[in-house]
């Protein structure tokens, strides 16, 4: 053993401080000085820029470096009458040192200083402006302080050429991230936590970030809480042990809005009282329960449920003259299917967006092989309204509806309403369901579940109150025609499922899906053979139903994606707003220019989008007010899956479409309009927004 402690010493230890003093002789930064113009007039000013590219992996340090580090400095050697002024300083981001916390850049920051020319410079003179640069950079593991000589040649002229314009962009880009004077003031109160308030009542924030301009006064390493106080937000600092005196608390704020756009204000807090604090994760997830059940149970009126709940009713209503406890029995299978459905989506979508997909409410009909077998469901359902074929245990007219054996197909209906559910989105739903994506496994399940239970309420309600079923209507003949009347939406369900597929894959894309149709109608015809007396027409129509069946699902299988046609181009709603296909990037240019932006965030296997469009957005006022306003129209369409889209959503505590923002000119985020859009709604909002 100590003959290997004398090989590893003689052998390896030389060589890790040789491979050491390396790394720490080669430069981690790359220093340059780069003007604004090259040229200057006497008595003018331009910016130089202190450019640092900083080595993947390590970084410098900001004005207040945090617990530990130092700031870049900078000393000019300048000629008589020449003036720099000190570092104008980009707001910096949090960088973990273990258990310490320090502020610093990564990658190629630029330190602005302005530089200002004596009255008395010459033009034409050339000179070449000098200064001592020394940073200390750092990686997770070492420090090392470097420095280095810097020049900058610069002409006198009395006309400066003006900025190249790469050079500009590279400036403007710089100026952007250094921080402005808040607009709005803010105040501070110390006692058991030290709570920074900004009087700010329309931010809606992702993130927010405190930087302190000196230290000793907030602990660095501590979590920063945000929260909201009648009048504006609240970041919950903590304040070091020894609880200095404080007249003001200055620092840097660094306001992340919901749509990901950042600005960093300077603030100078004085002390002063703090209305009570609320923040989001008290009762938040109390109140996604009971946002979820109410969504639940108001999802039941959307246009997509409505044929499957005649469905059900039918059922209920043939209960009557059979067993004392049928009803109670059915309505809890109902809810059994509803509710296990819920939850099976619900851990699909955590499943998924815990290995990275970027999913929400409605991914299912994303895919278009998923859509195409839901309009193979619906085809079927039709055919079975319509009297095709009947199954064992289906829903028959007259006395045979009363009969025992319907749990199984209660449980069944409760998986079909839920199913044909996906389309739509309610009121209180999304903020329910955006509110369980960003939470732990458990309580986005809790929040799956209560969908569920408000979903399934109604009918179960029923089955178990024999009151309620009092105020059903007597079974008789004329279910039999309403049953014939059903099959009616089914077969537009499945039209409508065809064309949203078509606006997934193209027009080739349908002929998989047309031929599983044919298909499953084959399988239809063969079952009713089947169920005819003689033996050799049962063993035909059992073969043809296999067949038709197994042909329906190959060629559901053979649906697959391709390139489409943007909705833009093809969507009359888009048109006639002159409408754009989102981009975060269109939104930021349009945003910069100060003009009013109104995005749309939908989808075409959306139903709750495809009403609002038709009532709210497709009216002559509307367009008309658009025009007048000069609002630029963004249409996100979700229809196949964007991972754009789904950080826009998220952003603003989304899991599916609907959405509709509105970004006013110069507002520092986007205001959210109702699921379930109105003329009125958006009129008000964009006369509001001149």
């Amino acid at each position: 053993m100590d003959f290997v402690r004398f090989l590893v010493a003689v052998l390896f230890v030389p060589l890790a401080l040789l491979f050491a003093a390396q790394c720490a002789a080669a430069p981690k930064v790359q220093a340059r000085l780069v003007s604004e113009q090259g040229e200057i007039a006497p008595g003018g000013s331009t910016t130089i820029a202190l450019e640092e590219n900083i080595q993947s992996g390590w970084h410098t340090y900001w004005r207040n470096p945090g617990d530990a580090g130092a700031p870049t400095d900078i000393q000019w050697q300048l000629p008589p009458g020449w003036q720099a002024e000190p570092i104008a300083w980009p707001y910096p981001k949090r960088l973990p040192a273990g258990p310490l916390m320090t502020y610093g850049y990564e990658g190629k920051p630029w330190l602005l200083m302005p530089l200002t020319a004596p009255s008395n410079a010459k033009p034409g003179d050339n000179l070449l402006l000098k200064a001592h640069a020394s940073w200390l950079v750092c990686s997770q593991t070492l420090c090392v302080p470097e420095e280095a000589e810097l020049s900058l040649p610069i002409s006198v002229s009395a006309k400066p050429s003006p900025a190249y314009a790469t050079i500009a962009e590279d400036f403007a880009a710089a100026r952007a991230l250094l921080p402005r004077q808040s607009p709005w003031p803010a105040r501070y109160r110390l006692d058991k936590t030290l709570d920074l308030f900004l009087a700010a009542p329309e931010l809606a924030l992702r993130d927010a970030q405190f930087f302190p301009l000196s230290e000793g006064y907030v602990q660095d390493s501590a979590p920063q809480k945000i929260g909201r106080a009648s009048g504006g937000i609240v970041l919950r600092l903590v304040s070091t042990a020894k609880h200095k005196p404080l007249r003001s608390l200055d620092g840097v704020l660094v306001l992340t809005s919901m749509d990901g756009s950042v600005q960093a204000l300077n603030v100078a807090a004085a002390a002063g009282a703090i209305p009570q604090i609320h923040f989001a994760d008290e009762l938040g997830a109390a109140l996604a329960f009971v946002f979820a059940f109410l969504g639940g149970l108001i999802l039941n009126l959307m246009p997509c449920v409505l044929p499957v709940l005649a469905m059900k009713t039918l059922a209920l209503v043939s209960n009557e003259g059979a067993g004392k406890g049928q009803a109670a029995r059915e309505g809890l299978s109902y809810g059994a299917g509803a509710i296990l459905s819920f939850l099976v989506l619900g851990l699909a979508v955590v499943l998924l967006r815990s290995g990275g997909a970027a999913v929400g409410w409605g991914f299912q009909l994303q895919e278009p092989r998923v859509v195409a077998a839901f309009a193979l469901l619906m085809f079927a359902v039709g055919l079975n309204f319509s009297g095709v074929f009947e199954l064992p245990a289906g829903i028959n007219a007259g006395d045979r509806l009363a009969r025992k054996g319907g749990a199984a197909g209660a449980f069944f209906t409760g998986v079909l309403a839920v199913a044909v559910a996906a389309p739509c989105t309610a009121p209180f739903m999304a903020a329910a369901v955006g509110y369980a994506l960003t939470q732990s496994a458990m309580i986005a399940l809790g929040v799956f579940l209560c969908l569920g239970l408000g979903f399934a309420f109604p009918f179960v309600a029923v089955g178990l109150s024999p009151a309620m079923q009092r105020y059903l209507p007597k079974p008789g003949a004329w279910m039999n025609t309403l049953k014939r009347f059903l099959a009616l939406p089914m077969y537009a369900a499945c039209a409508w499922l065809v064309w949203v597929e078509a606006q997934e894959t193209g027009e080739a894309g349908l002929l998989p899906t047309l031929a599983a149709l044919l298909a499953l109608a084959f399988a239809a015809w063969g079952w009713r053979v089947r169920g005819s007396g003689r033996e050799v027409w049962r063993r035909i129509g059992a073969g043809c139903t296999v067949v038709g069946i197994a042909g329906a699902l190959g060629c559901v299988l053979l649906a697959q994606g391709t390139a489409r046609a943007s909705r833009v181009a093809t969507d009359p709603v888009a048109a006639a707003l002159h409408g754009e296909a989102f981009s975060p990037e269109r939104l930021a240019q349009l945003r910069a220019a100060r003009r009013p932006v109104f995005v749309d965030a939908t989808a075409s296997w959306c139903i709750t989008c495809l009403v609002n469009e038709k009532i709210a957005l497709s009216r002559a006022d509307v367009a008309k007010a658009f025009a007048r306003t000069h609002t630029a129209y963004l249409v996100a369409d979700w229809t196949k899956r964007d991972a754009a889209i789904t950080q826009l959503l998220e952003a603003h505590e989304r899991s599916g479409v609907p959405l509709y923002l509105y970004y006013a000119p110069g507002a520092a985020d986007a205001a959210l309009l109702p699921q379930i859009l109105t003329p009125d709604a958006v009129l008000q909002t964009l006369g509001n927004g001149k």
